[in-house]
C-alpha cells in the first residue's frame, strides 16, 4: 500500500499542512447508491471509494479563517476513508482571484486526477474550472455556484441549500419581530451565490414593508474575513441608530465587533446566523446584560466538503457516485425556544470550533493547536 501524504501545493497563509498517514476506513455520509461510476469497491471502504489509485486536491479561494481550517480537515478526514487516494494536495487562494485561478492551473499541471474547489469568486473561476475539466481532471466545485453547466464546464457542482437557510432565518425573524424590524445582512465576497440564495430565502418570507433591509444591497461584503467583518459592522453601528436584526452567514466573525453596541449604550441586537463556539460562548456571557440579544443558528456547513470529496473520489477511482448533490445544513440553535437546541458553548475548548460539524469538538481543538 502506498503511504498517502498531504502536500501544500501552493504556499498557504494561515492554514497548517496536515499529515495524512496510513489508511483508514469508514462509512462516509451519502456514500451509498448512485450511478455513473464503474461501481468498483474496496473492502472496508465506503461505496464511493473505487479501486483505481488517484491524486486528489482541495483548493480554497480563501483559507484564512477557522471555518476553512476545520473544513479542510473534514475534507482530509473524508479522503482518508479511501485507500485508493495516494496523494492529497491543498492550495489556498488567499482571497486573490488570480491566485486561486493559478492554483487550479498549477494543481492540474502537478498531475492531480481530481480537484475539489471552493470557488469563492463565483463565475470568475469558471474558465479555470472548465480548463481543468477539459484537461481530463475530475472537477468538482462546491458550496459557491460558479455558474456554467455540469458535464460541460465541470463534472458536478455540490451545492448547499442556502435558500432554505434564508427561509429559516426569515421565519424566525417574522416570529420574533411581528411588528417589523430593520435588518442588516452580511455575507462573503461580492456576487457570491451563497449570499444571494440566502437573501432570496429570507426575502421570500419577509415580504411586508415593515421589514426594512438596511446597509449595502443585497448584502454588506465581508469576504468572510473576520477583520473585514469587524470593519463593516463597526461602520454600520456608527451609521444606523436602529439595527434590530443582523443576518450573517458566518456568525463567529461578528464577535469582535458586537461589543461596539454596548460601548454606544445600545443592546446587542438579535442575530440570525451560522453556529460557532466563540459565538455561542459570547452569547452566554453577554445575553444577561443585553435584553435584545436573541440568537438562532443553522449548522455552519463544514461537512459540505465531505459530499464534494465523495463525488470527486468516486469519479477518479471508479467508485459509486453518490446520488445527492445538495448538502442540507440543519437548524442548530435557538435561544428563544430551544428548538432544536439551546445555545451550546464549550468554554473549555477554543472558540474556533463548530459544534454542528461531524468532526468531534475535541478533535477540532487538537487540530487548532
Amino acid at each position: 500500500m502506498i503511504r498517502r501524504r498531504i502536500t501544500t501545493a501552493i504556499a498557504v497563509a494561515g492554514v497548517s499542512a496536515l499529515a495524512l498517514v496510513g489508511c483508514s476506513s469508514g462509512d462516509g455520509g451519502g456514500g451509498e447508491g448512485g450511478g455513473g461510476g464503474d461501481g468498483g469497491s474496496v473492502e472496508g471502504a465506503p461505496a464511493w471509494c473505487g479501486p483505481e489509485e488517484a491524486v486528489v486536491g482541495l483548493l480554497d479561494g480563501f483559507g484564512g479563517n477557522s471555518w476553512r481550517l476545520v473544513t479542510t480537515a473534514a475534507g482530509q478526514d473524508e479522503v482518508e476513508k479511501c485507500p485508493s487516494v495516494v496523494e492529497y494536495l491543498y492550495a489556498d487562494g488567499q482571497g486573490d482571484t488570480q491566485k486561486a485561478i493559478s492554483d487550479i492551473q498549477g494543481m492540474v499541471a502537478s498531475g492531480a486526477d481530481a480537484i475539489v474547489v471552493f470557488p469563492d469568486a463565483g463565475e470568475a473561476m469558471l474558465p479555470a474550472l472548465r480548463s481543468a475539466y477539459e484537461a481530463g481532471v475530475v472537477t468538482v466545485p462546491y458550496r459557491v455556484d460558479p455558474g456554467g453547466e455540469a458535464g460541460v464546464d465541470y463534472d458536478v457542482w455540490v451545492g448547499a441549500d442556502f435558500v432554505a437557510d434564508g427561509v429559516a432565518w426569515g421565519e424566525w425573524i417574522q416570529e420574533n419581530f411581528p411588528d417589523g424590524a430593520k435588518i442588516l445582512f452580511l455575507s462573503g465576497p461580492a456576487g457570491n451565490s451563497q449570499g444571494l440564495d440566502e437573501r432570496e430565502g429570507f426575502e421570500s418570507v419577509l415580504t411586508d414593508p415593515k421589514y426594512e433591509f438596511i446597509g449595502e444591497q443585497p448584502y454588506e461584503v465581508t469576504n468572510w474575513d473576520p477583520a473585514l467583518t469587524q470593519q463593516v459592522l463597526t461602520a454600520a453601528i456608527a451609521k444606523y441608530d436602529q439595527i434590530d436584526v443582523i443576518v450573517s452567514d458566518f456568525g463567529p466573525s461578528l464577535v469582535g465587533a458586537l461589543p461596539e453596541f454596548e460601548k454606544s449604550g445600545r443592546s446587542i441586537p438579535a442575530l440570525a446566523t451560522s453556529d460557532g463556539n466563540v459565538l455561542a460562548c459570547f452569547w452566554q456571557e453577554k445575553s444577561p446584560d443585553n435584553p435584545d440579544f436573541k440568537l438562532t443558528t443553522v449548522a455552519t456547513g463544514n461537512d459540505n466538503v465531505r459530499l464534494a470529496v465523495q463525488h470527486a473520489v468516486a469519479r477518479a477511482t471508479g467508485g459509486e457516485i453518490p446520488e445527492d448533490t445538495l448538502f442540507e445544513a440543519p437548524q442548530f440553535e435557538d435561544s428563544v425556544d430551544g428548538d432544536p437546541s439551546e445555545v451550546q458553548c464549550r468554554d473549555d475548548l477554543p472558540g474556533d470550533i463548530y459544534l454542528s460539524a461531524e468532526m468531534d469538538a475535541d478533535e477540532q481543538a487538537a487540530l487548532l493547536e
